[in-house]
């Protein structure tokens, strides 16, 4: 391609240009089809066949130059077709001139002509989550067979002895390319490209189950030693197999019948299960051409893992708020681009079947072993590698059982843990490991015993101080939810001085990290007084909080925690006072007063903090004298006083115990 060979992956540049070796390729191609024309019928066949032969050896070159771009993560066909228009139009008609006619459909798929298919459709992969927007798509869509002529090359004829064989004779190209291998690359780009019309039309010829049925002949009943002394009787490598998975992905959200027949069959997700298994991959890793080795593992896992995840991805993308356990940026990696998105704004009654149906999906998935199924697929790959498979591992855990079916199959192991926290991960996976052990937390206290087992404190109390504010912030949210639901992990924070780092966090210059922070602090001091001296020192910064905060929620935090340092004994009330956070509440419940006396205001009532600091000030004045004192000498409290009339029943109740306490009367 004329590429330098230090380019980094993500650069696109021009490739191809001229001099270069593909794009003499290109010229061969052309000239091929000129020569070809020039020939008369009947008239020296022989030549004819050496110029499809010269076609099919450069499509070859030119399909194992793009699948090898592909798999090593250069994704734009600009890489080999430059950044002319013009040169694309040329190029890829180049190549598509030599895929049969239209009009006709030989009985059997010919070397070159599924050569060019293969090579049109590996340089379209290139164009990886690349949008119909992209010039090289635009022209591409239109040099595509129609999908009835690639889906006969597809369809499989039982063999005298009943075995599944595809139509043609010989189902390889090369050692590294099977004959099928194109047909199903192109209907992949049609898929992508098409538009929901063309998945419908695809699906209304029976498409999914004809791709299913292809990997099943291709993998049911054999043994590993079978597949592998097997000659494949399909015709697909693993780069068909990638393009075969992926297909059948975009064909989902089609409608509620493609769903079902895909993901709801057990006898259909133990073949994608068996694709993803010890004995698979490691054919995949031993394959010595392109979609084989380390690269081709790894692509292998990703497209199977956008298959499985599109439910949950579905869901996820719908509109409306996000339930109160819902975790925003849970493997958020997987979203980008799937299928899934689109289903929420296109198809109401898929997205309605996805609802109804995820018990059962999540039954089959479990029946068929998928958790622990990825979760040894992070021993095949880098660490660079696990982005995918680890945004998987947090949409799952998002749900009770699979929680406890990943947990059981040593999803918090320490070694695991160790390597997927350690600094040289990528972001995404760090980011979704803190919100898988968050999720867990926040679930159920019966994980605490596995979480506190998986080593996780010391690289939580070091991303405290991170760069990356939302790792920060993702930290906090992971220790608050730590002491959810009992004290559990209080001598373990106090071990490892993470206390002190959490209460300098709550001045963060990032706002969800001040927020997630004073979330922590107060659940810090919930359970028991055990960490209150430690605590003694976040007084301060919650009430400069209180005064300094943009978002209500923070705000509502903070009160929160202050409630809490005084919850469980008077060990702090005299700090309280003396530092300023009672006066600091009593004035934010003046703030906030003139809103929730205003009936026509009352719902932006409901969202303020004012509701907290009333129950914060009524826990104080109803334990603690030295705080009823205070709040009965304040000038603030002829407010309180009249909150008692406030048409929200919550703040008027609290603002009736503060006066009942504090024994002053007012009106």
């Amino acid at each position: 391609c004329g590429l330098p060979s230090s380019l980094p992956i993500t650069t696109v540049v021009s490739g191809g240009e001229d001099g270069t070796v593909i794009s003499e390729i290109f010229s061969i191609l052309s000239y091929a089809t000129s020569a070809i024309k020039d020939q008369q019928t009947g008239e020296t066949n022989n030549i004819k066949g050496r110029l499809n032969n010269l076609v099919f050896h450069s499509c070859l070159l030119l399909a194992t130059v793009a699948q090898c771009l592909n798999v090593s993560g250069r994704n734009s066909a600009l890489l080999m077709l430059t950044t002319s228009p013009k040169k694309h139009l040329h190029r890829l008609s180049a190549i598509a001139n030599h895929i049969a006619s239209e009009d006709k459909i030989e009985a059997s798929l010919q070397n070159h002509s599924a050569s060019a298919m293969l090579a049109l459709a590996s340089i379209l992969s290139l164009e990886k989550g690349s949008s119909a927007e992209s010039s090289v798509s635009e022209m591409a869509v239109p040099l595509i067979p129609r999908a009835t002529k690639l889906c006969y090359h597809l369809r499989p004829m039982p063999s005298n002895e009943g075995e599944v064989i595809s139509p043609s004779a010989k189902p390889n190209l090369t050692k590294w390319h099977g004959l099928l291998d194109g047909c199903i690359g192109l209907l992949e780009s049609r898929l992508k490209w098409g538009g929901p019309l063309t998945v419908q039309q695809l699906i209304a010829s029976g498409t999914p189950l004809l791709l299913m049925n292809l990997l099943a002949g291709r993998l049911s009943n054999a043994s590993p030693d079978d597949i592998k002394n097997t000659p494949n009787r399909i015709g697909l490598s693993p780069m068909g197999v990638i393009w075969a998975v992926s297909s059948i992905c975009h064909c989902l959200s089609g409608g509620t019948l493609t769903f079902r027949q895909v993901l709801l069959k057990t006898e259909n997700m133990k073949l994608v299960s068996y694709l993803m298994s010890e004995a698979h991959i490691k054919l995949v890793k031993s394959w010595g051409g392109p979609g084989g080795g380390k690269d081709g593992a790894r692509e292998t896992i990703n497209v199977i893992i956008d298959l499985l995840a599109f439910p949950f991805v579905a869901l996820q993308s719908q509109p409306g708020p996000l339930s109160a356990t819902a975790s925003v940026n849970s493997g958020f990696i997987l979203n980008v681009g799937s299928p899934g998105v689109r289903v929420c704004i296109e198809d109401r009654d898929l997205l309605k079947a996805i609802e109804e149906d995820m018990d059962k999906y999540i039954k089959v998935l479990v029946e068929v072993g998928v958790p622990s199924l990825i979760l040894r697929c992070l021993e095949h790959l880098d660490v660079k590698d696990l982005v995918r498979p680890v945004a998987f591992l947090a949409k799952m855990v998002g749900r009770p059982r699979l929680a406890v079916e990943l947990v059981s199959k040593g999803l918090l192991d320490p070694n695991r843990m160790k390597k997927l926290l350690n600094n040289s991960s990528p972001r995404e996976v760090i980011l979704d490991v803190l919100m898988i052990i968050s999720d867990l937390s926040r679930m159920d206290k019966a994980f605490y015993k596995y979480v506190g087992e998986a080593s996780v404190l010391q690289p939580l109390k070091e991303f405290l101080t991170h760069p990356d504010p939302n790792i920060r912030a993702k930290a906090c949210s992971a220790l608050g939810n730590m002491c959810r639901h009992n004290e559990y992990f209080y001598s373990s924070l106090a071990e490892h001085q993470i206390i002190g780092l959490l209460i300098d966090r709550c001045a963060d210059p990032d706002k969800r990290t001040q927020k997630f922070a004073c979330f922590a602090i107060g659940n810090a001091a919930y359970h028991s007084d055990k960490l209150y001296e430690e605590l003694r020192r976040s007084i301060t910064q919650l009430a400069n909080v209180l005064t300094s905060a943009e978002e209500d929620k923070t705000k509502a935090n903070a009160a929160g925690a202050l409630s809490n340092l005084v919850r469980n004994s008077n060990k702090l009330c005299e700090d309280i006072v003396s530092k300023g956070a009672l006066q600091t509440l009593l004035k934010l419940v003046a703030d906030c007063s003139a809103t929730a006396l205003n009936p026509s205001k009352k719902e932006t009532a409901t969202e303020s903090p004012l509701k907290i600091a009333l129950f914060s000030l009524a826990k104080m004045c109803s334990n603690h004298q030295i705080c009823r004192q205070f709040v009965k000498s304040s000038e603030l409290f002829p407010v309180i006083a009249r909150l008692k009339h406030s048409p929200e029943t919550n703040i008027a109740h609290y603002a009736s115990v503060i006066v009942a306490k504090v024994g002053g009367g007012g009106s």
